[in-house]
C-alpha cells in the first residue's frame, strides 16, 4: 500500500490510486454502475422495487423467494460496490418493512451469506453504510451535463417519495463541494516538510474556499428533504442494529454467525471528508471525552478501507499544527483559523439541520407513539445510534477549542 507520506530522500507526496479518491468526486465512487449482471436479476427486481413491494406487503415473501447466488461473478470493485448497495437496501427493506415496529430479527440465510460474503471481500459491514447510500448510489440524468442536483438521480428509493433522493444527493454535493480540497492536502504536507509558509498559506485558504462551498452545498437540503417524511419514514430505513431498542441484541445473519451482530446504520460520521480535516488541522476528537471519540473511531471501521488507509497516512505526516504554532506567523496563523473556522461553521449547520429534521419532529410525536417500540424510540439518536445533538455539540466545541487566537474565548 502506497502512502501519502514520503521518505526524506523523496521528499514528494501525492495521492497514489490504491486510496480509492478521486479527482473530481474525491472520495465518492466515480460513475458508479447501474445495473448488475443478469444472473442477479432476482436482487435487482427487488432492489429497484422497494416502495411498492413494502406498500402491498409482498417484500418480505419475494426476499424469503431469493434463490442461493454465489457472489463469485461479482468481478472488480464497481461491481462489488453496487452489488453492496443493493443487499443493504434490500436488507433495510427486510428487517424494518413498513416501518411500524413490525421488525424481523433474523436475515434469512440465502441474503445473508452472499451479502456477509461480498462485505468481508470489501471490507465493510453488512449494512446499509454512508460508502453504499451516499458515495456510490448516483448517477448524472445527463452524462455529459454538470454534477447538479438538477442533472442528478439515486439508483435505489425508500418509501418516502423524493425524501431519500434529496437527502443522499445533497449529501453527495457536499463531499464532492469539499473533494477539491483534497487534493491541496500534498500542497500542504510538501510545505510543512519545507517550511513554505506561504504555499502553505496559499493552500489553507484553498481549504477554506471547499469548505464554504460544502456548506453552501448542504444548505439545498431544505429544498428537497420535508421534514415529516425524513423523521417518520426515510429515517427508519437507514436506522441500524446497534443502540437501537427495537433491535436490543442485534441482528442474526443466518447460516453466518450463531449469534446476533451488531452494526450502527448509516450515519454522516462515516463520511472520509470531516475526519480527513480533523486529522490535517490537528484537532484532537479526543479532547471532547471519550464517547465521541470512541464513536468517531468506530465509524471508521464503516468506511471502505483505503478510505481508512488515507486518514491512516495523513496521520502519519508532518503536524500542520504545530508548525502553524511553532514557526507560523499571524497569516498563516489567520489561515490556519479560518480553516477551523470553516469546519466549525459547517459542524453548527448540522446541529441546525439535526435540530429541524430530528429534535423538533420528534417533540411533535403523540406522547403514546414515544412509549411504544415505534420509530419515535429513537427520538434523539441519530441512524448510527449515537445521542445526535449531545455528541455534535461536543465534536463542533473541540473543534472550536482548536482556534489558534480567539478559540479558547468563545
Amino acid at each position: 500500500m502506497a502512502h501519502v507520506t514520503a521518505s526524506p530522500m523523496e521528499r514528494s507526496w501525492k495521492i497514489t490510486e490504491e486510496y480509492h479518491i478521486d479527482e473530481d468526486v474525491g472520495f465518492a465512487l466515480p460513475n458508479p454502475l447501474e445495473k448488475l449482471p443478469d444472473d442477479y436479476n432476482a436482487w435487482m427486481v427487488i432492489a429497484e422495487h422497494l416502495p411498492a413491494l413494502i406498500e402491498t406487503g409482498q417484500l418480505r415473501a419475494e426476499v424469503e423467494k431469493l434463490p442461493m447466488l454465489s457472489i463469485d461473478d461479482l468481478r472488480g470493485h464497481k461491481l462489488q460496490r453496487l452489488a453492496h448497495l443493493v443487499l443493504g437496501y434490500i436488507t433495510m427493506a427486510y428487517v424494518w418493512n413498513k416501518g411500524d415496529g413490525d421488525v424481523r430479527k433474523i436475515l434469512p440465510r440465502n441474503i445473508a451469506i452472499p451479502y456477509c460474503k461480498l462485505s468481508e471481500k470489501l471490507g465493510l459491514p453488512p449494512i446499509l453504510v454512508y460508502a453504499d447510500c451516499v458515495l456510490a448510489n448516483w448517477k448524472k440524468k445527463d452524462p455529459n451535463g454538470p454534477m447538479t442536483y438538477e442533472n442528478m438521480d439515486i439508483l435505489f428509493s425508500f418509501p418516502g417519495g423524493n425524501c431519500g433522493k434529496g437527502f443522499f444527493l445533497v449529501s453527495l454535493l457536499v463531499e464532492i463541494a469539499a473533494a477539491s480540497a483534497i487534493k491541496v492536502i500534498p500542497i500542504i504536507f510538501s510545505a510543512v516538510q519545507h517550511q513554505d509558509q506561504d504555499t502553505l498559506q496559499k493552500a489553507l485558504l484553498d481549504i477554506v474556499s471547499s469548505l464554504k462551498k460544502a456548506l453552501e452545498a448542504f444548505h439545498q437540503i431544505h429544498e428537497h428533504v420535508d421534514p415529516k417524511l425524513f423523521f417518520n419514514v426515510l429515517r427508519i430505513y437507514l436506522s441500524g442494529w446497534k443502540g437501537n431498542p427495537q433491535l436490543s441484541e442485534g441482528l442474526l445473519y443466518e447460516g453466518v454467525w450463531d449469534t446476533p451482530r451488531k452494526f450502527a446504520g448509516g450515519s454522516a460520521a462515516q463520511s472520509s471528508i470531516f475526519q480527513c480535516f480533523d486529522v490535517l488541522l490537528g484537532i484532537q476528537q479526543s479532547a471532547g471525552g471519550e464517547s465521541a471519540a470512541e464513536f468517531l473511531q468506530d465509524m471508521r471501521t464503516y468506511m471502505p478501507p483505503a478510505h481508512q488507509d488515507f486518514l491512516r497516512s495523513i496521520e502519519s505526516g508532518p503536524s500542520v499544527r504545530e508548525f502553524v504554532l511553532q514557526k507560523g506567523g499571524a497569516d498563516l496563523q489567520k489561515a490556519y483559523d479560518e480553516c477551523v473556522k470553516a469546519l466549525v461553521s459547517l459542524r453548527s449547520y448540522h446541529l441546525q439541520i439535526v435540530t429541524k429534521y430530528i429534535v423538533i419532529p420528534a417533540r411533535l410525536q403523540p406522547k403514546e407513539s414515544k412509549k411504544s417500540e415505534g420509530p419515535s424510540g429513537l427520538e434523539n439518536k441519530g441512524t448510527g445510534g449515537t445521542d445526535i445533538m449531545n455528541f455534535l455539540k461536543t465534536v463542533r466545541s473541540t473543534t472550536q477549542k482548536s482556534l489558534l487566537k480567539e478559540g479558547r474565548l468563545m
